[in-house]
């Protein structure tokens, strides 16, 4: 079985910058492209993320941030597969909370109870790091890779797992690991609609 582990504000952050306010990227067309690509099914697909905090007299450019998540994460919960882990925003900091621990207490504890065999971490994150070292040390039969987006990539792990960059828009970087793969994927219609 393949799970798909993905820090989906990180996604979500990344899907912005790259389309900007105006698109968004379509989940479930994203994840079919990605199979289609990736020659493989993903059994399970986990989901982290936190809603943004709404201030009480938002700008413009917040309008169309909050506007652009919802759009966003509502495609996500189209995705049939999907398991998604809602954490919260801190009333203080506004930082996000439970996210990041949730996703690494989950890649770690499903595989040490092999849930599967193969799994894809989508981030950009570094600090998913130690809980993917975690895995390789004391489950080196999972097959574990990463899927970076094209402007939030894991630099430190393109080493050390197998890695795909997800590029949307024309992507030129630099200094990867030879073993990196590039997976080019269009701005469609369907994979970027414009918001209604």
């Amino acid at each position: 079985m393949t799970y798909l582990f993905i820090d989906g504000s990180n996604l979500y952050a990344s899907q912005y910058d790259l389309v900007g306010p105006r698109r968004f990227v379509h989940f479930p067309t994203l994840i079919a492209s990605l199979e289609k690509k990736l020659l493989i099914k993903f059994g399970v697909i986990y989901f982290y993320a936190s809603y943004s905090p709404r201030p009480s007299n938002p700008t413009k450019e917040q309008k169309d941030f909050l506007n652009n998540e919802y759009y966003f994460y509502k495609s996500v919960k189209e995705e049939k597969r999907i398991t998604f882990f809602k954490g919260y925003r801190s009333k203080t900091s506004g930082k996000e909370k439970e996210v990041d621990v949730k996703l690494s207490v989950d890649l770690v504890g499903y595989g040490l109870l092999n849930k599967y065999n193969k799994a894809f971490l989508m981030t950009g994150d570094a600090d998913f790091l130690q809980a993917c070292h975690f895995l390789k040390t004391h489950k080196p039969s999972i097959s574990l890779a990463l899927l970076c987006m094209q402007n939030k990539i894991m630099y430190k792990g393109l080493f050390q797992y197998p890695s795909y960059i997800i590029c949307i828009n024309k992507c030129s970087i630099k200094n990867v690991a030879r073993k990196t793969k590039y997976i080019d994927l269009k701005k469609t219609a369907d994979l970027c609609p414009r918001l209604s």
